[in-house]
């Protein structure tokens, strides 16, 4: 059986958004944090919160659902948010 994954949204420095995707969600929050392992777009926009998140069942569905938000407008990513968070 397949690790359940997790597709998540910070709120960052700015009001700006990240997605992203993870098997583990806490560790990939301290790593984002940190600034050292997390993505480049948090080392220059660090986060202020985790938003949202859905545990997904597999890696391919959790990287079809990132892929979709990150298309999203901000509205559409706020209301995927209201309803995730």
């Amino acid at each position: 059986m397949s690790k359940p994954y997790f597709v998540y949204m910070l709120e960052c420095r700015g009001g700006r958004l990240y997605t992203g995707i993870t098997t583990d969600l806490q560790r990939r929050l301290t790593e984002h944090r940190d600034g050292r392992r997390g993505a480049r777009f948090t080392r220059s926009h660090p986060p202020r919160k985790l938003v949202a998140s859905q545990q997904v069942d597999s890696r391919s569905t959790a990287l079809k659902l990132e892929a979709a938000l990150k298309r999203l407008d901000k509205t559409g990513k706020l209301n995927w948010i209201a309803q995730h968070a």
